[in-house]
């Protein structure tokens, strides 16, 4: 019997646990003051979806534009600015987004503190285009 699968489902062998300190974080070239750290994705083994974190360093911004994919967000710290169509929103921990593929979207932390919160997109390709 295959100690990974029985009849096509998972087992506990196919669980990942990856520390905080395990993470690598690099800046997004699209905005300055933007780092990105991948938590899970399918090199992990995750079938359906990448969760990811994201750090808006104070004073900066990620410029309008939309995504091929949905995103749902989660807000982990901090206070700052989302864009979604036409309406900006104050957002703040505890606070849950899903910003619709294809919706333009942008952020701006205005405040002295960094501002992080956690994404979560279908595995696959992703097109992102700015928005002049």
């Amino acid at each position: 019997m295959d100690d990974t699968t029985h009849g096509g489902e998972a087992s506990a062998s196919d669980a990942v646990l990856k520390r905080g300190d395990e993470i690598g974080y690099e800046a997004v070239d699209a905005a300055d003051g933007l780092r990105k750290g991948v938590l899970i994705d399918e090199s992990d083994g995750a079938p359906t979806f990448a969760m990811r974190r994201f750090e808006l360093a104070p004073g900066a911004a990620v410029p309008r534009h939309t995504n091929a994919v949905e995103h749902e967000q989660y807000v982990l710290a901090g206070e700052y600015v989302v864009g979604i169509g036409e309406e900006e929103r104050v957002v703040s921990p505890g606070d849950a987004l899903l910003i619709p593929a294809g919706v333009e979207h942008w952020y701006r932390n205005e405040s002295e503190e960094p501002g992080a919160f956690i994404c979560v997109v279908p595995n696959g390709g992703d097109a992102i285009d700015l928005v002049e």
